[in-house]
């Protein structure tokens, strides 16, 4: 049953039965407050500069007229 969905659903339930129906909610919170980098969230105008440069990236072809 290992890597369905049904093993899924049996996996979570015994995390909860073992660790409190909080679980996921908790494992959660920890990968949050382990970041420290802030990401653009730290450098308004970095975020600004980089997005303007993926803007101006085409992923399109350039049509021959």
């Amino acid at each position: 049953m290992a890597g369905t969905k049904a093993g899924g659903r049996a996996a979570a339930l015994t995390n909860k039965a073992k660790y409190g129906a909080d679980f996921y909610a908790k494992i959660g919170a920890k990968g949050g407050k382990l970041g420290r980098t802030g990401g653009f969230y730290a450098n308004r105008e970095l975020a600004r500069i980089a997005g303007a440069r993926g803007g101006r990236i085409s992923r399109r072809t350039k049509k021959v007229a």
